[in-house]
């Protein structure tokens, strides 16, 4: 085989490894988005009311919680529970599938405190 067709072929084994994300990418794009991980490790110990889990998480805007809140109950990761309808009031709570994240975010924390990011 030639320089060339060794470049050829690399190349193209290169666009197909990119057809299809990999298992990390696919991981990210569940738990990867602003605030779902710190939305999990919250809801880790039980239940959580929507006003307290925003408080919680300090800098992120009822509408971005909310936005958050919503597609993690899509994917899954997180359950709504109506409290009272009169005021309005849910809770959340972190399903098995998000629960099973937890570890993930572990090592992701304390690989973040080790170099001090």
């Amino acid at each position: 085989m030639t320089v060339a067709e060794t470049k050829v072929k690399a190349a193209r084994e290169r666009e197909e490894a990119c057809l299809t994300p990999c298992p990390i990418e696919r991981g990210m794009r569940i738990i990867g988005g602003k605030w779902k991980g710190s939305i999990l490790w919250h809801l880790q110990d039980g239940p959580m009311r929507f006003n307290e889990l925003t408080r919680q998480l300090g800098g992120a805007s009822k509408k971005m919680v909310d936005q958050r809140l919503k597609e993690m109950e899509q994917q899954g990761l997180v359950s709504r529970h109506v409290l009272s309808t009169r005021p309005i009031a849910v809770a959340y709570e972190i399903t098995e599938f998000g629960r099973s994240s937890l570890a993930v975010l572990d090592q992701l924390r304390a690989w973040a405190e080790q170099h001090q990011l």
